[in-house]
């Protein structure tokens, strides 16, 4: 159901113009133990503010740790329940707020934890797999629900597997995923100073 190669303006590695966030994923295919475990050491190598790595998750996976995989399921926004349902993994991105090194606060964690996450997203697509990254969950249960600390802020969901039908999901979500890819132009983020 891919919607294939994003549109480039100008060329860029495969991997970045496969990558998509499909809401679709096979309910029936498992990723396995090893590929999961890669996903994170990629996000485990991101770039941080003072290497500071202010980035944590908790992961559950269908069949394996399926309590965890329900209570993550739980703390996602009910628009995002529908289609995240058949989703084999899903994880919860965390940022420490404060850098461990003298206690203040750290402006770039969400910016750090976003890094990892997309190092995790381009690894994921070169084994083949799909990530569905959301800012709909609901933070103040997620804190609850996994005993976070005032020194923690629960931010985004990931949805983690392999890409699957339109007939998995409810109709409003199979049209996203089959609509035409688009993302504002070079022109258009490019504020000041040319390329």
């Amino acid at each position: 159901m891919s919607k294939g190669i994003a549109p480039v303006e100008h060329p860029i590695h495969a991997l970045l113009a496969e990558r998509h966030s499909p809401y679709a994923f096979d309910p029936n295919r498992e990723v396995s133990e090893a590929d999961l475990k890669s996903l994170f050491e990629a996000a485990r190598w991101a770039m941080s503010s003072y290497n500071a790595q202010p980035w944590r998750y908790i992961v559950g996976v269908k069949g394996r740790s399926q309590a965890t995989w329900d209570r993550l399921y739980q703390v996602l926004v009910e628009g995002n329940q529908p289609w995240a349902v058949n989703a084999p993994v899903l994880a919860l991105g965390i940022i420490e707020k404060n850098f461990e090194h003298n206690g203040k606060p750290n402006k770039a964690a969400a910016h750090d934890l976003g890094a990892a996450s997309a190092l995790l997203t381009v690894e994921a697509t070169a084994r083949g797999l799909v990530v569905h990254q959301m800012i709909g969950i609901e933070p103040e249960a997620a804190h609850a629900e996994f005993g976070l600390n005032e020194a923690q802020e629960a931010l985004t969901g990931l949805a983690i597997g392999y890409e699957g039908s339109a007939e998995v999901i409810p109709e409003q979500y199979a049209e996203r995923d089959l609509g035409e890819r688009q993302r504002k132009s070079l022109a258009d983020i490019i504020l000041d100073g040319g390329l």
